[in-house]
């Protein structure tokens, strides 16, 4: 762990105490509202020295220690993406102080575009695997032997069991698939949806893979799951923006929060 994450790790439990946390949870677009309801302290990235301003509209960049559901997380309000800054490594700070605080997972959500069409719009999809699209990474210019991380059950079987059986107990249909990671900002093009569904992927978004990869290499076990805010482009007529992801998103977020309190009840 960096000095600055050491430095940040005793400034936040200087304010929301020394007791560790078990998950962090990174909220995507629709889902600001869950950091709202865990019983603990709200900390403004703007006070962390080196965290992402988190510049997206639609996140709140806040990091929030406490009590969800009986289990004490830290919640980040938002993330920084490759695309806003050209750092493949942005969310690695973030990372190593959730790590420094004692969490054991990193349980991440997005919104993402569907490549399938028994998924439409307001589905949720859990990730079995990722395909890094992008060909990016953020432990490119580490140095030590770590960086060559496994991958394989990158998304750990036990917590994705976990989450299936929220899911079910909440009477929730979530699917699971892989997730594709492009770039951005801008969308795909058709031709590049045509392309990743052939290579296996069911659903693409900006985020996420970069956090499981960093999750990994710094020993923590990690899942995710998908909002599906839209069609992927060429498979529908609807208009893809950012504002109709900011549009979409709380249709499969309302799940999401569910399936993710329950999780955390089962797991308290």
């Amino acid at each position: 762990m960096s000095r600055n994450a050491d430095d940040l790790v005793r400034f936040i439990r200087d304010r929301a105490g020394e007791e560790p946390v078990r998950f962090g949870l990174i909220l995507g677009s629709g889902l600001g509202h869950l950091a709202d309801a865990v019983d603990g302290v709200a900390i403004d990235y703007a006070q962390l020295t080196g965290f992402p301003h988190a510049g997206v509209s639609g996140h709140n960049p806040k990091l929030v220690i406490g009590e969800l559901e009986g289990v004490r997380v830290a919640v980040f309000g938002g993330r920084a993406h490759y695309y806003e800054s050209g750092r493949g490594d942005a969310m690695r700070l973030p990372l190593e102080v959730l790590k420094g605080l004692g969490a054991e997972a990193l349980i991440a959500t997005n919104a993402a575009g569907s490549l399938r069409e028994d998924m439409p719009t307001g589905s949720l999809m859990m990730l079995d695997d990722h395909i890094n699209f992008s060909g990016l990474n953020p432990l490119i210019g580490e140095q030590s032997d770590a960086r060559f991380v496994p991958m394989v059950d990158a998304y750990d079987p036990d917590i994705r069991r976990a989450l299936r059986e929220a899911a079910l107990a909440e009477d929730v249909d979530m699917d699971h698939g892989v997730y594709a990671w492009y770039s951005g900002p801008s969308f795909e093009t058709p031709a590049e949806i045509r392309a990743i569904a052939i290579l296996g992927a069911d659903a693409v978004g900006m985020s996420t893979v970069p956090e499981v990869i960093l999750a990994r290499f710094l020993g923590m076990k990690a899942a995710a799951i998908s909002t599906v805010t839209n069609m992927a482009a060429g498979l529908s007529d609807e208009s893809i923006s950012h504002e109709h992801t900011k549009a979409m998103a709380p249709i499969g977020a309302a799940k999401l929060d569910r399936v993710l309190r329950r999780f955390l009840r089962d797991q308290a």
